[in-house]
């Protein structure tokens, strides 16, 4: 993504985020790509660059705090990290971009930073939620996922793979995964937020996914008071995006331009 656009960086809350805005037709509103919990502008790959060739929308992804090339303004994560995200950072950062319309596509972490934006009735107008993967409460096998991918990094391979994405990458796993693995965070629960939602939402999961099941889907339906279109996709994991593309990018363009 940084060799096909320009990597720029913007200070926010006393630490610079690195950022890429990918333009568009200046009369859609602004997609918002957010990303996962170990993931960056550079994890999304190709993917930004095949959703503005699909809806044409201006794109707008960043790597948060700890992430990336972005700075750290933490010595550690604490259980609200990712509602600290949602309604201190991303509002600061859409304020000083001066974004007046979007739609908020978030993955995994980025999703339940998405549902917790959206539904903190912000003065933003969004126009549409997607929700990759989201986490709304705690399930047992999301617990069981993090302490899986601790082995994997502890072995070296996982380490390895992120070392390509994060400036540190020992320090960012270790901030997400103490957050996770705290005994206090089995008692967090975004659906307050849910419910406040007022724009359409895009529901996508793999029935693979090894951090979250389906609960979370119909939690996120059951509490929803608007529309809400939902893609589940056979045999595939915890990255919809990355596994089945064609998928995930079909969905969005009927949920964005035809509905």
């Amino acid at each position: 993504m940084s060799d096909q656009y320009t990597l720029k960086k913007v200070e926010i809350l006393g630490g610079g985020l690195e950022y890429i805005y990918i333009p568009g037709k200046k009369d859609l509103p602004t997609l918002i790509m957010l990303h996962e919990g170990l993931g960056s502008i550079s994890t999304w790959k190709e993917f930004p660059k095949q959703v503005s060739n699909t809806i044409h929308n201006p794109i707008l992804l960043y790597s948060r705090h700890g992430y990336g090339s972005s700075s750290f303004i933490k010595q550690r994560f604490c259980s609200s990290y990712m509602h600290d995200e949602a309604l201190k950072v991303l509002p600061a950062l859409i304020s000083r971009l001066k974004l007046n319309r979007i739609l908020l596509y978030g993955h995994s972490d980025g999703a339940s930073i998405a549902a917790i934006f959206a539904g903190s009735r912000p003065t933003t107008t969004i126009e549409g939620v997607i929700l990759e993967a989201p986490h709304v409460f705690v399930e047992e096998i999301s617990i069981e996922g993090i302490e899986m991918a601790k082995l994997a990094f502890e072995n070296g391979k996982l380490r390895r793979g992120l070392k390509k994405h994060h400036d540190d990458p020992d320090r960012t796993f270790r901030n997400w995964s103490e957050a996770w693995l705290e005994p206090i965070f089995l008692n967090w629960n975004i659906q307050d937020y849910v419910r406040n939602i007022s724009a359409p939402v895009l529901l996508i999961q793999g029935e693979n996914d090894v951090y979250g099941s389906l609960k979370q889907l119909d939690a996120i339906e059951s509490d929803l008071k608007v529309e809400c279109s939902r893609l589940v996709l056979g045999g595939i994991g915890h990255s919809p995006h990355k596994e089945q593309p064609e998928s995930v990018l079909h969905a969005l363009k009927i949920f964005i331009i035809g509905r």
